[in-house]
């Protein structure tokens, strides 16, 4: 069986942050509320976007479907005005790929946004299989969805990785009993979680992993 990288994306693989807040602040306004800091937006990411949103929407947990559809909407028109690769995550994937492992995207966003994302910026043919928010009956830290993922691979986790930004990730992994690459670059948080690998850019990933 193969073995396979599976990477999560926003905090990873993408810096999303400024099109993630946008789209939460346009939401904010079209309820009459007031913009966030941008920098605290970034904050609630990393559960998925109904957690993004209902930390970011105290003021009006009864309206957390209104908001869902709008912030929808918004992200769907804005989510590659500033998104862009980490440097040298092009590289690193063709090399890691050169090192013998399938790839794969494991993220809580949904499909209709990851998909565009990856293809806009020019790395979907790099992944055997994504798997995205949805895909799979439960999100990170539910290990389920790395096992799909590990699956469309035809990998086992015997010798495959999960990299991530986030306790999400970290979590997933040990779950699904993968090792795990965290990537301190991101803009998530570690929490509790533990990690086999760390890592200060992804261009030192390859090199890294060649050397375990």
């Amino acid at each position: 069986m193969a073995r396979a990288l599976l990477f999560d994306l926003d905090g990873t693989l993408v810096d999303s942050r400024q099109d993630l807040a946008l789209a939460v602040n346009l939401t904010r306004r079209d309820l009459g509320l007031p913009e966030l800091d941008p920098a605290r937006v970034t904050g609630f990411v990393g559960d998925g976007v109904r957690k993004l949103l209902t930390r970011a929407l105290p003021e009006c947990p009864d309206r957390l479907e209104e908001a869902l559809a709008l912030n929808a909407g918004h992200y769907g028109r804005h989510l590659l005005d500033t998104t862009r690769l980490y440097p040298g995550a092009a590289a690193a994937l063709d090399a890691l790929r050169s090192l013998g492992f399938a790839l794969a995207v494991v993220t809580n966003k949904p499909r209709a946004f990851t998909l565009p994302i990856l293809e806009g910026l020019g790395i979907l043919d790099r992944f055997t299989c994504c798997v995205a928010g949805g895909d799979a009956p439960a999100l990170k830290p539910d290990p389920r969805p790395l096992a799909q993922a590990l699956e469309g691979c035809g990998a086992t986790a015997d010798g495959s990785w999960m990299a991530g930004d986030h306790h999400t990730d970290l979590e997933a992994g040990r779950r699904a009993g993968l090792r795990r690459c965290l990537c301190r670059y991101g803009f998530g948080q570690p929490g509790d979680e533990t990690w086999d690998l760390a890592v200060d850019d992804l261009e030192g990933l390859p090199q890294a992993l060649a050397k375990l």
